[in-house]
């Protein structure tokens, strides 16, 4: 598994040792990035971590003979992609594509699961969005993610690796970085109601969003590792509930029972790559996975405070 120390990498290797499985986790532990070594703390079985780059020469004793792939590393911050974008073009692109090169020698039997963005998409021109909506990024994170994943189908379709693509909207949950703005806003969001700040909402707040719980986004990815439909396949996966951001914010400080909503004007650096509302159409993934989210954004947010309330000091 790559990027196995951050926030759904932990989360699906957790479930994995539950399960029995032998778990091995690649993470080049980048500042800035999701990786902390609590993510891992009280799994139920073993879990090797190998810190290493994916075309680091030690990924490839990690992944040699594996039977299932989840990959998973890459930098999500869209800020970050568009101030330094060779980087993320490195971290997202280029050492995916190397990585893929070691499967193909040392495991060209894996089902491997790449976690894409729904960020590829750009301001959507219908809502909800399917797989068939055109892409048009509107950062440098969105276009090295979609390069990503037509590599990945690439090596489906010209060297036999079984690769599926899940692209992610909105995931929270606990082990996400709090500790500063560049995972996306909800962390932020809980980060501030924890703290007992106020969190700023851009604008009225208005623009809906589909927030999908972790454990949610877990069931998806392991549905997608053992489904015999899912070769090939490219998913959007996202939440039947729709809530308005400053919804979301207002639900937030409710659960941590602190905090507070202001709005504020738009930064002129998010504006410039605001999408406006988004939630996507998941019925592909549900008739072809089985798989459909279960967790309400208010059941889910309490679990999650709860989580790092009890927890806070390792995650700021």
């Amino acid at each position: 598994m790559t990027g196995g120390l951050g926030f759904i990498g932990s989360n699906v290797a957790l479930a994995l040792a539950r399960d029995g499985a032998e778990v091995v986790v690649v993470d080049a532990v980048v500042p800035r990035h999701g990786a902390n070594p609590a993510n891992l703390e009280g799994a139920a079985g073993h879990v090797d971590v190998v810190e290493c780059d994916l075309g680091d020469p030690r990924a490839r004793s990690a992944v040699e003979g594996a039977d299932l792939v989840f990959n998973l590393a890459g930098q999500v911050s869209h800020l970050d992609s568009m101030a330094d974008p060779l980087f993320d073009l490195d971290v997202n692109t280029r050492s995916h594509l190397a990585f893929l090169e070691t499967l193909r020698r040392v495991a060209p039997g894996a089902r491997v699961v790449y976690a894409s963005t729904r960020q590829l998409f750009g301001r959507p021109r219908y809502l909800p969005v399917d797989e068939e909506h055109p892409v048009a990024p509107v950062d440098v994170n969105g276009v090295t993610k979609y390069a990503t994943e037509l590599f990945h189908q690439l090596y489906t379709d010209c060297y036999g690796v079984q690769t599926a693509v899940v692209r992610l909207t909105n995931v929270y949950g606990p082990r996400q970085r709090l500790r500063d703005d560049f995972q996306g806003f909800l962390p932020i969001f809980v980060r501030r109601a924890l703290l007992g700040q106020p969190i700023l909402v851009f604008g009225d707040g208005a623009q809906e969003r589909d927030c999908l719980y972790v454990d949610d986004v877990v069931e998806c990815l392991l549905r997608a590792a053992v489904s015999p439909d899912a070769v090939g396949e490219v998913f959007n996966v996202g939440n039947d509930e729709r809530l308005s951001l400053v919804a979301i914010a207002q639900a937030v400080v409710d659960a941590a029972g602190s905090g507070s909503v202001e709005h504020v004007p738009w930064p002129p650096d998010r504006d410039a790559i605001d999408i406006g509302s988004y939630f996507g159409d998941s019925s592909k993934a549900k008739r072809l996975l089985g798989w459909a989210p279960e967790t309400p954004f208010a059941e889910g947010i309490a679990r999650t405070i709860e989580f790092y309330r009890a927890r806070l000091d390792r995650y700021l």
